[in-house]
């Protein structure tokens, strides 16, 4: 933990995790929602996740470079109000039923997200001792778990209806002119959960406005460049933190956003249970949070993030290869094992950075176009294949890279080049 007059300002930093984690994980519910309501393909509606971490890619360096000029608070501030405003727009977007609307929402809240996270999660990183910087990370991404448990289970219940209909009910539906009504119905179920998210947001902001955040002063925080440079991959852990985070969080949001399709299909499992099921899933993922930090303790973070990675591989295999219950259950088990993935490749890819820091972080939050891509080929080949189950060999493959990084890609080389 840090010091006493960093204690404060590190617990409010720690609510931004909560918030965040709000929108990744809130797409596991849309995206079958959104696929009702729009009458959508996997592959488009895996749409939706590519318009959140294609917002990640687009504004990370631009919020780096902002926190580099303007400070952490300000930084802040501008994330909230952006993803305030992504969350007004979803009013529009249901009442007109229009999916690029609802895309151009995710978007823009996805950009607030980003420079929270930019800021975020290099700020709790160095608010204390260089030596426990991977513990006081995952300390705060706990708070990322809790928004992952909150937000299927708000998802769940306040936006799935339960009313599942099949393809020949739709089309009788909509020969007697009810399809619309049905449709229409649904989607405004989106509006009220969406408003009151905005309306928290926009409260948390001025609670920041009125709180006074010092900037963090030591080698790894005040001394940062002011320009954009690629030169930070001349350093091997960072070039292969990018490329782990990248998979990783493509092998996250695969698991979690086609869940509730993944049970129907292996196990005939309705949509609404389906979405419960995710959310206890997700607090095995916030207790892997807390239990990762305490692991630490004994076990070095990379060592236990490869141990992780090998168990995620064979869990995936499982709900690959088997069907009914089993698969389901073997999925539900794997966000446990993800859960300090993204805090400890993050922690081990901007250690020893000293000056350039922050644009390492913007590079680490720039991968997160991982979870764009991810969805989208697995998308594809369910679409083509006709099983959403086959489609995920993609997390496997995610899994491999991050394997990699935690036995050899995270190592701090004694050569490495200057980047002064």
């Amino acid at each position: 933990m840090p010091k006493n007059k960093l204690l404060f300002p590190f617990i409010l930093i720690c609510t931004l995790f909560f918030l965040w984690a709000f929108l990744h994980n809130i797409n596991g519910i849309l995206i079958p929602h959104l696929k009702k309501v729009c009458q959508l393909t996997d592959t488009q509606s895996s749409l939706i996740d590519f318009a959140v971490y294609f917002g990640y890619f687009v504004i990370a360096i631009p919020a780096g470079l902002f926190s580099h000029r303007f400070g952490y608070k300000k930084g802040i501030l501008c994330g909230l109000f952006l993803f305030a405003l992504g969350a007004l727009l979803f009013f529009p977007a249901a009442s007109e039923r229009n999916f690029i609307l609802f895309l151009v929402a995710l978007f823009v809240a996805a950009s607030g997200a980003t420079f929270l996270e930019t800021v975020a999660n290099p700020y709790a990183a160095i608010m204390g001792p260089p030596e426990n910087s991977e513990q006081r990370l995952n300390f705060a991404q706990s708070f990322n778990g809790l928004g992952a448990v909150v937000a299927p289970l708000i998802g769940t219940h306040f936006i799935l209806s339960g009313i599942e209909h099949s393809p020949a009910e739709l089309d009788a539906m909509k020969a007697h002119g009810e399809l619309g009504a049905y449709l229409q119905q649904e989607a405004n179920s989106l509006k009220g959960p969406y408003l009151i998210i905005a309306g928290v947001l926009i409260l948390v902001a001025i609670i920041f406005i009125f709180t006074k955040l010092p900037e963090v002063t030591g080698s790894s925080a005040d001394a940062h460049g002011s320009e954009f440079s690629f030169k930070v991959f001349r350093i091997p852990h960072v070039r292969w933190a990018v490329v782990a985070e990248f998979f990783y969080v493509g092998a996250q949001v695969g698991v979690t956003s086609f869940f509730v399709r993944f049970a129907r299909y292996t196990a005939g499992i309705p949509e609404r249970e389906a979405g419960d099921m995710l959310a206890k899933a997700m607090i095995g993922f916030m207790a892997g949070r807390f239990l990762g930090t305490f692991f630490m303790r004994y076990i070095r973070p990379a060592r236990l993030l490869s141990l992780y990675a090998t168990i995620n591989i064979g869990l995936l295999l499982i709900a690959l290869l088997a069907h009914g219950e089993i698969a389901v259950y073997a999925m539900m088990a794997i966000p446990f094992f993800l859960s300090i993935m993204f805090p400890t490749i993050f922690a081990l890819g901007i250690k020893d950075l000293g000056e350039e820091t922050k644009l390492a972080s913007s590079f680490l939050v720039m991968s997160i176009i991982g979870g764009a891509f991810t969805p989208l080929m697995m998308g594809l080949i369910s679409d083509r294949t006709g099983s959403i189950q086959i489609a995920y060999i993609m997390p496997v493959v995610c899994m491999a890279f991050i394997l990699y990084f935690g036995l050899r890609g995270h190592r701090i080389t004694n050569t490495q080049p200057a980047i002064a």
